[in-house]
């Protein structure tokens, strides 16, 4: 079992910053890829961003030189820095691992952490 805990949501307003922080705990030697998913109001959840084990990062077309991905595997941490926020990024964010064993995927999700962006 691996367990996700998000924070760093907030307000904040269009053009600035914040950083969501997801802490993994648990059976985390198996941990392959980690990303950030979101979901608006009335919207499906969709994909912001990802890294492997590895350090390579992909990132969706919307956030795509505002977002940074990286990883501490140390702390077992994985971070979304947030630059240049739109409005239309309001979402509640959540932290994803895949736990990777004998080649079987499982996924696992944080509880997430609102962000709100205002104009």
């Amino acid at each position: 079992q691996v367990q996700l805990v998000e924070s760093g949501g907030g307000l904040v307003q269009a053009g600035g910053s914040l950083r969501l922080s997801c802490a993994a705990s648990g059976s985390i030697f198996s941990i392959d890829n980690m990303g950030w998913y979101r979901q608006a109001p009335g919207k499906q959840r969709e994909w912001v961003a990802i890294i492997t084990n590895g350090g390579s990062t992909n990132y969706a077309d919307s956030v795509k030189g505002r977002f940074t991905i990286s990883r501490d595997n140390a702390k077992n941490t994985v971070y979304l820095q947030m630059n240049s926020l739109k409005p239309e990024d309001t979402a509640v964010y959540y932290c994803k691992a895949d736990r990777n064993s004998f080649g079987i995927i499982t996924p696992y999700w944080g509880q997430g952490t609102q962000v709100t962006v205002s104009s």
